[in-house]
């Protein structure tokens, strides 16, 4: 693929999901910066697997639901490259229960960690980016912000509203030149899905027209269609990497 940005910071790169964005990213000539909050070893761990495959990376640990901290790093990065290139919003929690039994600090908790950070991510990134009149960014939501899902209110709050605001924000960063997209995934092959019992695995391949999970790398090469020069006239959409659960 091809791009005309150089650099990348994925958020919640230090495993799942992000891990694969970050590697992906890499493999296609990006030097990407993978962000971790707790899991040190494991972002090292994807930076020395980028390194031994030829590719360039560097760690950079913070809390995207700590504005001061996403703001410094986003300035350290443009700092240290000249620039900013693309962000991939990746990071992500949640907090089941049902609604009734949600109490507002855990409807909050996913707000902040979900929706919230990925608000500062893209408001310092248009700062960064608007200097240079070029940037991409790529907003990882859920199928779940599209559906709705009982016992996940508050993470369908934070992934619908994550979709709705990728949109206003391609409108006002579209003078700039800079595109802001969102990709929803289905039910993904990793470490989270890997633990449900088969019969559980079983019912929700049923829903799914491909009849299977997706793979991570399937997200991480939707992400890289929208961050590159091939996506150059796409912004405001909303890519649905789900195998036809939800069309």
């Amino acid at each position: 693929m091809k791009f005309t940005g150089t650099n990348v910071l994925v958020t919640g790169a230090s495993r799942g999901i992000g891990a694969q964005i970050a590697k992906t990213l890499a493999e296609m000539g990006l030097k990407v910066w993978v962000n971790y909050r707790s899991g040190e070893a494991e972002a090292a761990a994807v930076k020395a697997e980028i390194e031994a495959a030829g590719g360039k990376a560097e760690t950079i640990g913070f809390d995207v639901s700590d504005e001061e901290a996403f703001v410094s790093a986003i300035k350290s990065i443009a700092e240290a490259d000249g620039t900013l290139a693309y962000l991939v919003n990746n990071a992500g929690i949640t907090n089941d229960k049902l609604a009734m039994r949600m109490k507002t600090d855990d409807f909050m908790s996913v707000i902040d960690a979900n929706l919230k950070s990925t608000f500062i991510g893209c408001r310092e990134a248009l700062k960064v980016m608007g200097k240079k009149r070029f940037g991409s960014v790529v907003n990882i939501a859920s199928i779940v912000g599209e559906t709705g899902n009982a016992g996940q209110t508050n993470y369908a709050a934070s992934k619908g509203g994550t979709i709705a605001m990728t949109k206003s924000f391609a409108m006002e960063a579209a003078p700039r030149s800079i595109r802001f997209n969102t990709i929803t995934p289905g039910f993904i092959a990793t470490e989270m899905t890997a633990v449900l019992k088969d019969e559980v695995k079983d019912a929700f391949t049923a829903k799914i027209p491909l009849g299977r999970f997706g793979e991570p790398q399937e997200v991480a090469e939707a992400v890289a269609f929208l961050l590159s020069d091939h996506a150059s006239y796409i912004t405001g959409e909303t890519l649905k990497v789900n195998g036809g659960m939800f069309m």
